[in-house]
């Protein structure tokens, strides 16, 4: 069961992918598959139920855009 919710603002996100290199998880990825108003592949979560909640890549986000809530 997850301990944690993430969510990214990903019309915000440059894909500098900083929370994905911190994720013990290795949950998250950037999304190759989609491209942001600014032109970025946004960070995104793949199997949410494996999150630990631990914030690590709301904490190295350099812009903010990543919020985590805990259970």
């Amino acid at each position: 069961m997850a301990s944690g919710k993430v969510t990214f603002r990903q019309e915000r996100c440059k894909g500098c992918s900083l929370c994905v290199s911190v994720c013990p998880a290795k949950i998250i990825f950037l999304d190759e598959s989609t491209t942001n108003i600014k032109g970025y592949h946004p960070a995104t979560v793949t199997e949410m139920d494996r999150c630990i909640g631990c914030a690590n890549c709301a904490r190295i986000c350099p812009d903010s855009i990543i919020t985590v809530e805990r259970n």
